[in-house]
């Protein structure tokens, strides 16, 4: 089943079941790729795929991550837990993440493939994993284990 039908059957299933914290969510993220949808009919693409969604809902996890520290730190734990439950219905759209030692063996993988040799090639190891594993791998975690990996 695609994202756009999930989205719809999910919001369908909240509002059924009376779950106001969720089907606010679902319409966030409906109303946010309404939004992508139409950025993108400039360069000629009427829905923008897959790979497209999940980007933009990393993006809103991460920007909702970013919150709860600031509401943290402001002392509004209320709206902490707020962002916290977001994050929750947003991330159980997301394929599953790799877990460590995954990760680990994917970098090994991909700097095998890219034949590199120092921190200078971190960027031909990035684009290796990011071709490869862009759904399941959280890059910002990546970047330092690239790092330690080539040696720096």
């Amino acid at each position: 089943m695609s994202l756009r039908a999930r989205f719809t059957e999910e919001l369908k299933a909240s509002m059924i079941a009376k779950d106001a914290a969720r089907t606010s969510t679902i319409r966030m993220i409906m109303a946010k790729l309404k939004d992508t949808d139409i950025a993108a009919r400039p360069s000629g693409v009427e829905q923008v795929p897959e790979e497209q969604i999940v980007a933009m809902l990393r993006g809103m996890v991460k920007s909702r991550r970013e919150s709860v520290e600031m509401y943290a730190q402001g002392g509004r734990p209320e709206l902490a837990e707020k962002e916290a439950a977001e994050i929750a219905v947003i991330e159980s759209f997301l394929p599953q993440q790799m877990d460590e030692a995954a990760m680990q063996a994917a970098v090994a993988a991909a700097v095998a493939e890219s034949g590199a040799a120092s921190v200078k090639d971190m960027g031909k190891v990035m684009a290796v994993l990011k071709a490869k594993h862009a759904a399941t791998m959280d890059m910002a975690k990546a970047g330092p284990l690239v790092k330690a990996a080539l040696g720096a």
